[in-house]
């Protein structure tokens, strides 16, 4: 949480714990760390002398030793639907990407949690390109503090966050872990756990104690109901099988209403049989699972195809006539390469 030579310690990124007690060394308030707080992520301050409600003293003090990192897009990209793609360039230079995407009274902002990602799936362009590194918590927030300054300038506001971007979330737990706090908090973001959703491709060990932890929606990419099948098109199954997958899923504490979500991609003539659409629905029989079908969006270098309409509503069909709640993800921001499985690492220094 340092800046490299100044050595001054970065705010942004803290949860409100860590800074109450980063800020008790000076013998400062609790209260403090809100205001900051409310500062950095409501008010979308980027220095301490617009802090007003703080004494001269106490930001001579910050200014001297602390600072708020803060980068903005790179690029920006807007689709034909209004999606908005942002890259963002880091400070060692490596880049990620995250979506905007403005639906009905909602705007959902799908974040990165790691540069790259190192799960290779087979139909994912962000595993194709590579891993880098892990983001820091102060670099996943910055991305919703971004658009929430974005979005305040049209009298918006950012209503739901999904780790839906780049990387896998639950190989990032510590920084993803603060990232959530600073979104749920009320003073932070302020955002319902319900509108803050983690999607994983099912790192078994991580997803119960964070659904302890925090009262956030969970999401897991399946994309087959088969161990073999879904070992070619997601290795980590290798791992951590459907099987253990699926029992982890089903042990989810949920609060009255909610279910837990399952992420199928439909590959043509790969998963999109109806026998596939049969052996998902005996999958999640009796479980509070709900389905979100995703037609695969198509990017460079992949064998793949997106199936034909009438797969998908043939699949869908089967699937709710065995009792399966399922929804069909509309496909957006596919103009500019925003779409799931699209986003990818830019190379240093490239704006183009």
């Amino acid at each position: 949480m340092t800046d490299g030579g100044a050595e001054r310690t970065d705010l942004k990124g803290m949860t409100l714990p860590e800074l109450e007690e980063f800020l008790s060394r000076w013998g400062k308030e609790r209260y403090r760390a809100r205001q900051l707080f409310r500062w950095i992520y409501q008010k979308h301050a980027g220095d301490f002398a617009s802090m007003t409600d703080l004494s001269k003293e106490l930001r001579g003090i910050l200014a001297a030793s602390c600072r708020i990192s803060g980068f903005p897009a790179e690029r920006v990209e807007i689709s034909a639907d209004g999606t908005e793609k942002y890259l963002f360039r880091l400070e060692d230079g490596e880049a990620v990407e995250s979506v905007l995407i403005p639906d009905e009274g909602r705007r959902t902002l799908c974040i990165s949690s790691q540069v790259g990602c190192p799960l290779l799936c087979g139909f994912c362009a962000t595993g194709e390109s590579g891993f880098r590194r892990n983001m820091t918590s102060a670099e996943i927030v910055q991305q919703a503090c971004f658009a929430a300054k974005r979005l305040a300038e049209r009298e918006e506001r950012l209503s739901n966050v999904v780790f839906m971007g780049m990387g896998e979330p639950l190989l990032n737990v510590p920084e993803v872990s603060r990232a959530i706090g600073i979104l749920l908090s009320q003073f932070g973001f302020g955002i319902s756990g319900k509108r803050v959703t983690v999607s994983t491709a099912g790192i078994v060990p991580e997803m119960l104690p964070l659904a302890l932890r925090y009262p956030v929606s969970i999401a897991v990419s399946i994309n087959a109901a088969r161990e073999d099948l879904r070992s070619n098109l997601m290795p980590v199954n290798r791992k951590y099988p459907l099987k253990e997958v699926v029992a982890a899923m089903r042990r989810i504490p949920l609060q009255s209403g909610r279910k837990v979500t399952a992420e199928y991609v439909l590959l043509a003539g790969v998963n999109d049989s109806a026998e596939d659409a049969l052996a998902l629905s005996r999958l999640f029989r009796g479980a509070r699972i709900k389905v979100n079908l995703i037609s695969y969006n198509p990017h460079e270098a992949s064998p793949h195809r997106a199936p034909e309409a009438e797969a998908v509503n043939r699949f869908r069909n089967i699937l709710v006539a065995g009792g399966v709640q399922t929804i069909t993800r509309e496909r957006r921001g596919a103009d500019i390469r925003a779409a799931c499985g699209q986003l990818r690492i830019a190379p240093r220094g490239n704006k183009s």
